[in-house]
C-alpha cells in the first residue's frame, strides 16, 4: 500500500521560508517522479514542482520558479520543497504526489498524500 505523508507546513508571515517533507513508502521510491501540487481555498489543485526518478531535471510553476526548489533523497525515500520568500498568495494546501513520469499534469501522479497546510500571514 502505497503512503505518502507530507510534513513541515504552518504558518509564517509573508517573506518567511517553509521547509515542507513528504515521506514515501509502499513503492519503489526511485522509479517515481515526484510532485508537489497545492490547492488554495475555492480554487482547483494546481501544479506547483515535480522532479524526475533521478532528481536530475525538475520542473516548476512560473509563480514559485526562483523561490521554491525541490529536491529528493532516494536512500531516504524523501522529497522535499524548499519555500524561500513566502507570499499571502502561497496560503494552500500542499500535496506531495507519485507517478510514472515527469509531468505538469496533475493527471500524471497516481499516488497522492493527505497534504499538509501552508498559511501565510501579510
Amino acid at each position: 500500500q502505497v503512503q505518502l505523508v507530507e510534513s513541515g507546513g504552518g504558518l509564517v508571515q509573508a517573506g518567511d521560508s517553509l521547509r515542507l517533507s513528504c515521506a514515501a513508502s509502499g513503492l519503489t521510491f526511485s522509479s517515481y517522479a515526484m510532485a508537489w501540487v497545492r490547492q488554495a481555498p475555492g480554487k482547483e489543485r494546481e501544479f506547483v514542482s515535480a522532479i524526475s526518478r533521478s532528481g536530475e531535471t525538475t520542473l516548476y510553476a512560473d509563480s514559485v520558479k526562483g523561490r521554491f526548489t525541490i529536491s529528493r533523497d532516494n536512500a531516504k525515500n524523501t522529497a522535499t520543497l524548499e519555500m524561500n520568500s513566502l507570499k499571502a498568495e502561497d496560503t494552500a494546501v500542499y500535496y506531495c504526489a507519485a507517478g510514472r513520469f515527469l509531468a505538469k499534469l496533475l493527471g500524471t501522479y497516481a499516488h497522492w498524500g493527505q497534504g499538509t497546510q501552508v498559511t501565510v500571514s501579510s
